[in-house]
């Protein structure tokens, strides 16, 4: 059995909007809901196999970390 995750979907004019809480880059649009769910389907699975592809990859030798402050 795979693995599960929970979307939302939302109907915005014609088209809906789905998108993975806490996953970015899962984030996608369909004019029906089956197409929005193939979408994020599609999405999810290249996520996760970038993630397993950048963990499989030599560590880096250092890692920095810096606070960047944007005006929204």
């Amino acid at each position: 059995m795979g693995q599960r995750f929970t979307a939302t979907i939302e109907k915005r004019g014609k088209w809906y909007v789905g998108y993975v809480e806490g996953m970015p880059g899962v984030n996608t649009q369909g004019r029906t809901l089956r197409e929005v769910s193939a979408n994020l389907q599609e999405a999810i699975t290249l996520v996760l196999e970038s993630q397993r592809e950048l963990r499989s990859q030599e560590p880096p030798t250092r890692v920095y970390k810096k606070t960047i402050e944007v005006e929204a």
